[in-house]
Order: C-alpha cells, then structure tokens, then sequence
C-alpha cells in the first residue's frame, strides 16, 4: 500500500468507508424491505377479509360485490384467494378448501391471525379472520381465510431491494468520480511543485519560493533546510579544496626544489646535507595532507562512529607518549593531571586522540622560544567531561580566536599547518561538545567539553557549535 501512488490511497481512504457505509445501509435496506412488504400484505389481506365479510353479511352469503372482486383480482400485485365457513363448520362462500397452519391449534380462538402455509403445493400467507355476524338467521362468529401466494411477496421485495440498490451504486459511483476528482485537484499543488524542483539545474540549491498549501509547507520548509545544508557543506568542500591547493602548492614546491638540489649535488657529501632538507620538507607536505584528510573525515563521519565509550585519561595517556620525543626535543615539558576515578565518553576513539593531540602540538608549534610547559588535565562537571591543554608560551589574543579556529589561519607565522584547532574544534562539534580558548593570560588555555556517559542513559545532549568567544 505504501508504494501505490497517492491518488490512489487518498481515493480508498476515502471511498472504503463509503462502500462500508453502503454494504451497511443496503443490509438494513433489504431487512427493511422485508418487513415493509410483510406489513403491506398483512394488511391489504385483513382489508380483503373485512370486504368480504362486510358482503357477507349484506348478500347473506350469496355473493361478494364487484368492489371486492377487484380488491381481490390484483391485491398487491396478484390475486387474493378467500374461504368462508359458518359456527358450525358449513361452507357458505369462496374456494372450497382453504390452507391450514402447520399447528393446527394455531390462533383457533384469536380474532385475527396470520400464518404460513400450504395451498396446491405452493407457499403461500393466510389471514384467518372471526366476525359475530347474522346471515339467514344464523348468528355466531363466522371464519373468514384469506390467503396470497408468497411469490408476489418476495417479487415486490426483490423490486424495492433492486431499486435501493442500483440507487445506492448510482450514489456510491457519483461519489467516487468526485473523489477522484478532488483527489487529482487537490494533489495538483504537489504536482506542480515536483515540476518546479526538476526543471531546476543540479547546482541550483537556492531555497523553493513558492505557495504552497499548509499541509506540505512544512515538507517545502525541510527541503529548503536541506538544501541549505546541502550548499552549505558543497561550500565548504570547495573552500577546502582551493585552500588545500594553495597551502600544498608551496610544500610540494618545496620538496621539488629540494629533490632538483640533490639531483644536482657535485658530491655525495653535499648531497646527502641537502636531503635532510628534502626530507623535512616532504615531512611537512605529509603533515598538511594527513591534516586535511583528517579534518574531512571527522566532519564527513557517520553518527556510528560516536557510539563507543571511551576511557579519556586513557587517551591523554596515549597522547603524552606520543608527542613525547618532539617535546623533549624543543625542551618542553608536558605533564598530566588526571582523576583517579575514570572519566568515560562516548565518541570515536581516533578522532578524540587526533584532537587532543592537535591541541599539545599547537601548544609546541605555537608557543614560542619561551615555552616550557604543557599540562593537560581531566575534570567532570554536570555530566561533562572537561579537557584541559595549558601551556606557558605566548598565549594568544582575543581578535585572534577566530582566526587561529579558522582553517590554515595562524595568528603569526609558523612551522604548523593551521589545520589543528580545526581538526579539534570539528570533533567537538561532531561529538555535540564546545571548544573554548582563554586569552588575555600567561600562555594559552584550550578547552574541550565533551558529553559523559550517564547511567542508565544515552548520550547526553549538549548544543553543538563553535564557540569562537574567548574566556575573559
């Protein structure tokens, strides 16, 4: 049913009923029917016995008057057979033998009384009727039958009932055209809307203009959001692939020139001085693309992929190991303050590590020749887990956030890729958290809010979105 058209569904909605409604009436028609056509003949049978019983005593039992033969001739559609026996059982007028009940005890001492029976093999409704009368000087309560075939009963029947139904099916049929009718009408403005969204071009996203009627606004309202998200994320694709080619046209330039210097080296020894250049420029070009890819993938993730509870320490853990060598290296200390009790999320265990580490790295990258400290701590607070990434380095503006959040954006001139606060504010984002910055300090502090895991709960619900206002 789903999969037929909407014509067609709205059509039987509407029209099951009616049928049902129809069946229903026509039921109590022909019960109706019955019982009307009963009721006629009972009574045109009891208006033929009380003619004849009113010549009878008149024409003392010689003869019926030509009224009554008439009433008789074509009562209800046919004939009315009749028989008239005295008090004492004497046949004085009518058809010599009338039909008898099936219990002959039936209505022997009633004034009036109806029963089915038998006459020359053939069903048949008699009237038996007892009136105190005179004729020829005997008084006494005369019997009256009066009888008619049932076939001119069930005729009449069957007529009444033909003619309510095929008033009905006329009825019925009428208002399934209209229905139709209504049905494509009404429907016209959909059609008319799916006309206007295939003569659109694949690139035209702009939202739909049109009036439409309240019952699919909201669909025309959901479609416009769609399309707005739609453009929206092309948009940003586009962004992100003329940005992409122009931070990696330098590096891949870079590592060219380096490649041609070592090609062209008079000596192995110079030669071999000048890869390290070429590596660390290929390392470089590395980085930035292993940041792009991973800046498209967290935005571009499934809502699967946040379903599995992580150990956050556990990850901060992680991430001191692995950004240990480089820190040394620059002279830096990175330390951690974690809970004793385990802090647990639901997210997706790689992006999580990626962003956090993103965040040490900005701090190493970023911090400047007097940086010597980085410290990550772990706090719950109102069902949310509260990552912290300080750093005792040159710390950052406030008319900068919006900039150093921004892809490849850099407050000053650096090694980095600018793609780190990226990366780690587009996983909170995906994982319904916030990413602060706190500026006008000693350094610089990041904070990464994320939705713990509650007992007995889903995930709870923070409102997403970039928070680029600094902490004061």
């Amino acid at each position: 049913m789903t999969s037929a058209s909407l014509r067609l569904r709205l059509t039987l909605i509407i029209l099951i009923p009616i049928l049902a409604i129809g069946v229903a009436v026509s039921i109590w028609q022909v019960s109706n029917a019955r019982a009307t056509a009963a009721d006629l003949f009972d009574r045109s049978l009891l208006s033929a016995a009380l003619a004849i019983s009113g010549d009878v005593a008149r024409t003392n039992g010689n003869a019926i008057s030509l009224e009554t033969s008439d009433i008789l001739a074509d009562t209800s559609g046919g004939p009315v057979f009749y028989h008239v026996f005295a008090p004492d059982g004497i046949y004085v007028l009518g058809y010599a033998t009338p039909p008898v009940p099936r219990d002959v005890n039936q209505g022997r001492d009633d004034e009036i009384t109806y029963y089915d029976g038998r006459y020359h093999s053939r069903d048949v409704r008699v009237l038996r009727y007892r009136s105190v009368i005179t004729v020829d000087g005997i008084s006494g309560a005369f019997t009256f039958t009066v009888w008619q075939d049932v076939a001119v009963r069930s005729a009449f029947v069957r007529d009444l009932v033909l003619r309510t139904f095929t008033v009905i099916a006329i009825l019925i049929g009428s208002v399934a055209l209209v229905v139709w009718f209504g049905v494509s009408h009404g429907l016209r403005p959909l059609l008319d809307l799916e006309d206007a969204i295939s003569r659109r071009s694949s690139d035209d996203l702009s939202p739909i203009r049109r009036a439409v009627p309240p019952e699919i606004r909201g669909l025309v309202t959901h479609l416009n959001t769609l399309f707005g998200q739609v453009e929206r994320a092309m948009d940003a694709q586009t962004t992100l692939i003329s940005n992409a080619a122009h931070q990696l046209r330098n590096p891949i330039a870079g590592v060219l020139a380096m490649a041609e210097a070592v090609h062209s080296a008079p000596t192995s020894q110079a030669a071999k001085e000048r890869s390290a250049g070429l590596l660390s420029a290929a390392r470089r070009a590395s980085d930035l693309a292993n940041k792009l890819l991973t800046l498209e993938r967290v935005r571009a993730a499934p809502v699967e992929a946040f379903n599995t509870p992580v150990e956050v320490g556990t990850v901060i853990r992680e991430v001191i190991e692995t950004v240990k060598s480089d820190a040394e290296k620059r002279n830096v200390q990175v330390t951690a303050d974690l809970q004793n009790n385990p802090i647990v999320v639901i997210a997706d265990g790689l992006m999580l590590r990626e962003a956090i580490t993103n965040l040490v790295d900005n701090s190493l990258q970023h911090g400047g020749p007097n940086l010597g400290h980085v410290r990550l701590s772990l706090a719950q607070e109102n069902g949310v887990a509260i990552i912290t990434v300080e750093d005792d380095g040159n710390g950052l503006r406030a008319e900068d956030v919006e900039i150093v959040l921004a892809r490849f954006g850099q407050a000053s001139p650096g090694e980095g890729s600018g793609l780190g606060l990226s990366i780690a504010e587009a996983v909170a984002e995906r994982h319904c958290g916030t990413l602060e910055l706190q500026t006008e300090r000693q350094g610089l502090l990041v904070r990464l809010s994320l939705p713990m895991v509650a007992k007995n709960a889903a995930k709870p619900s923070i409102a997403p979105g970039r928070n680029q206002r600094p902490i004061a």
